[in-house]
């Protein structure tokens, strides 16, 4: 510890991502990043943008962006905010509107980064805990509250609340905002966008770098009523007035543009996750249903560690928590149909 150091410093844990090792021939399922890359009218959007302009700033709201976005889910510019990533568009949120006298809630089996945002701001919060099997429990969502958030799909479970379940949980915790977090939805959900218009207490978050294959440019976004995106906005024009670059926006806005380039890829994943599912069931692998871009397994008769470890042996990383109640589970991101072939052949020695 630094004697430089504010308090608070000392007291933090931050957020651990998965790994990026620089390993030759390595089939890489620990991320849940997208086996595909983007639209080729992205890369061609970024060199058409990749000119002396970039000496200027970017416009500080991503108007274009943000009318792109709210043209595709039926939505105004003002219920449209951007972020560098979603995790900054979250980090923003749990500043905005959590910093409560009642507690924040949000699953036990969940996005691990949200304990350490509350630590970073001070957030009280409960963990509810999940049913035996990784579904949400509403009842609890019933306590008095300063805010509820989790992912739908669910990490890193990959289980998927329906709409139905969500605009109940809406409806009896109208004086909260609820924020369902949405990295995973193209991958087999029906988003809750949909619903905004409807509840003024929901704010969704949704990320460029999953389905759309741009996680290496950091682009997050958020949607829900005027009064909350004015929130978010009021926390970044106090933090960083310009939310993402002119290659970012140009980059996202073409994505959306691409929407049949989009649905193609989505389908490809889904079709491998499906394939992956059967596979692992085949060598008594326990799956649980995903809508993600990943499967959650465990095997009974094997260590999820050891399996793991001969995993990396044979240059195959998936990923491993340490967490109670899911250690003894791999979290298995969905590759190219290559690299699930890999991965089964390696499987297949282990056991």
């Amino acid at each position: 510890m630094s004697r430089y150091w504010s308090p608070i410093i000392s007291q933090l844990s931050p957020y651990i991502p998965g790994e990026q090792p620089k390993v030759d021939n390595l089939v890489k399922l620990n991320t849940n990043e997208n086996p595909y890359g983007p639209s080729p009218r992205v890369i061609e959007a970024i060199r058409g943008r990749a000119d002396d302009n970039l000496r200027l700033y970017p416009e500080p709201t991503s108007k274009g962006l943000r009318e792109t976005v709210a043209d595709y889910y039926g939505l105004t510019p003002e219920q449209v905010f951007i972020g560098n990533g979603s995790d900054e568009v979250l980090a923003h949120t749990f500043f905005a509107f959590f910093q409560q006298s009642r507690p924040l809630l949000f699953p036990d089996i969940t996005y691990s980064f949200y304990p350490v945002y509350c630590s970073l701001y001070g957030i009280d919060y409960r963990t509810v805990p999940l049913e035996e099997d990784f579904s949400v429990n509403l009842g609890p969502y019933t306590q008095t509250n300063g805010g509820i958030i989790f992912p739908n799909p669910n990490a890193p479970t990959g289980c998927l609340l329906s709409l139905d379940k969500i605009e109940q949980l809406l409806t009896q915790n109208s004086d909260s905002v609820v924020v369902i977090d949405e990295a995973y939805i193209d991958f087999g959900g029906d988003s809750a966008v949909k619903l905004v218009d409807n509840y003024p207490n929901l704010l969704v978050i949704q990320t460029l770098s999953k389905s759309r294959s741009l996680a290496g440019l950091r682009i997050g976004l958020a949607m829900g009523s005027r009064d909350l995106i004015d929130g978010l906005v009021r926390v970044k024009d106090s933090f960083n007035s310009y939310p993402i670059d002119r290659l970012a926006e140009a980059a996202a806005v073409a994505s959306f543009e691409d929407d049949s380039y989009f649905k193609k890829v989505c389908q490809q994943v889904i079709e491998s996750r499906e394939q992956l599912n059967a596979e692992l069931q085949a060598l008594g692998f326990q799956v649980l249903p995903s809508a993600a871009n990943f499967v959650f397994a465990h095997h009974p008769k094997l260590d999820a560690l050891t399996i793991a470890a001969k995993l990396r042996s044979e240059g195959v990383i998936v990923r491993h928590f340490k967490q109670p109640r899911v250690d003894h589970y791999l979290r298995i991101t969905i590759g190219t149909p290559k690299h699930i072939e890999r991965l089964m052949e390696v499987l297949k020695r282990i056991i």
